[in-house]
């Protein structure tokens, strides 16, 4: 079981690399980060984009990238089609998006012929250290379901699952969390939160305890459930935290940046490989964090 970040970086500094194809790779930020990456023996990359720019920016930061291969294309369309198109073909492992919006990028994803494209849903988990640094929490979905119903909530529970026990969690601990601990009516997500506790009782979710409504503190703290009153083996306890919406997810997920100044890694699943899908707000490690992430969860499916 892998209990730290620190423990992932070294565990992927330490295995055969994977190949990133880079869609739209002419900037700074992506330049760097792949550097580091090379540097760290994280990954390799393959860079998509126009070569005169890739190269100009390259000379210009200095970087030690003159060995990265690039793959020639002009605009946004063909980059994110091209560095999905060297995934399926087998010449690279995961494709990651850079210089260009997320819409192009997941539309090349998507494509019912050439994409990544799975019957599942797709979605964002964050993985960090938890708050004792005895294990990591696995926060989801952060990013991509804005507001997810009973049904999307299911999914978004079995990818979560799924990656938490490719990291060695191998009976998940499921926080479902919401504004309170008790289930009230006229709040939707401890509506949710209590069915899918039940769908979990009954067999109906496998491979994980779930566990809900939760408020965040007595999800993650033992001392907060007890005086509480919440009781059980998640409380407290919690592996994986289930947000209610995009909202929560994403202030939960800035907040342990920013306020906690905790590191983060990010993955995003439910396609034939992991997405490497960072933000340009991101620190440089939190991005490094990711690949090693995203690099770890391919080599193990």
């Amino acid at each position: 079981m892998i209990k730290s970040l620190d423990e992932l970086f070294e565990k992927v500094k330490n295995s055969q690399k994977n190949i990133i194809a880079v869609a739209q790779a002419a900037d700074h930020d992506i330049l760097s980060v792949a550097e580091m990456a090379i540097s760290n023996n994280l990954a390799d990359f393959i860079f998509v984009g126009n070569p005169n720019n890739i190269n100009h920016l390259i000379a210009e930061g200095n970087y030690n990238l003159k060995n990265v291969p690039i793959v020639e294309s002009y605009d946004d369309k063909g980059c994110a089609q091209k560095a999905v198109e060297l995934v399926t073909s087998g010449k690279a492992d995961m494709p990651m998006k850079g210089l260009l919006s997320t819409a192009t990028f997941m539309r090349a994803v998507l494509d019912k012929q050439v994409g990544l494209r799975t019957n599942s849903l797709i979605s964002q988990i964050t993985i960090t250290d938890n708050i004792d640094n005895t294990g990591l929490n696995f926060i989801t979905d952060c990013a991509m379901n804005i507001a997810p119903d009973i049904n999307e909530k299911i999914s978004i529970v079995n990818n979560a699952v799924f990656v938490a026990r490719k990291f060695g969690y191998e009976c998940p601990k499921v926080a479902l969390i919401t504004a309170l601990e008790t289930v009230n009516p006229t709040m939707q997500e401890t509506m949710d939160a209590a069915v899918l506790s039940k769908m979990n009782d009954r067999g109906q979710i496998k491979n994980c305890l779930i566990d809900g409504p939760f408020a965040l503190d007595n999800a993650i703290s033992k001392t907060s459930a007890e005086h509480k009153g919440v009781s059980g083996p998640v409380a407290g306890n919690a592996d994986i935290l289930v947000v209610s919406d995009i909202r929560m997810g994403n202030v939960l997920h800035k907040a342990i940046t920013y306020y906690a100044k905790k590191r983060v890694s990010s993955v995003i699943v439910g396609t034939k490989k992991p997405l490497v899908m960072t933000s340009r707000s991101d620190s440089v490690q939190d991005k490094l964090m990711s690949i090693a992430a995203s690099s770890y969860l391919n080599s193990q499916s």
